[in-house]
C-alpha cells in the first residue's frame, strides 16, 4: 500500500495515490497542478521513509478540481437578564485535490 502524510496549510493528512481530499481554501485555478513538499513520511512498496521534520526530495502531485464551502456552523452568544443576544454564520471556503502520484 502507497501513501504519504503531508502537511497542508497547517493540518497533516494521510493521502494515496488516485482519491480526493478537501482541504482549507487553496486560492488557485480549476485544473492547477500543485506539487506538496512539506512531506513527514511516504511509504512505498514496504519502504518507509521519515523526514525530520520534512523529507528533501519529495514530491506530491495534485490536481485541484473544485472549489466549495463546507457545512453552515452557527455561533449563538447570549447573557440571561442583560437583552444581550447575538446570532452568528460561517461556511468554510474549501478546496478538492485529486492526489495524481507520489515521487520520493
Amino acid at each position: 500500500m502507497e501513501y504519504a502524510i503531508v502537511e497542508i496549510s497547517g493540518r497533516q493528512f494521510w493521502v494515496e495515490p488516485e482519491k480526493y481530499y478537501t482541504i482549507n481554501h487553496v486560492p488557485l485555478k480549476l485544473g492547477t497542478k500543485l506539487f506538496l513538499k512539506k512531506i513527514l513520511l511516504i511509504n512505498q512498496n514496504e519502504k518507509t521513509e521519515l523526514g525530520f521534520p520534512y523529507l528533501e526530495n519529495a514530491k506530491i502531485e495534485a490536481t485541484v478540481l473544485n472549489h466549495l464551502e463546507g457545512p453552515k456552523i452557527l455561533v449563538y452568544k447570549m447573557k440571561p437578564k442583560k437583552k444581550y443576544r447575538r446570532k452568528n454564520g460561517h461556511r468554510q471556503k474549501l478546496t478538492k485535490l485529486f492526489i495524481n502520484k507520489i515521487n520520493s
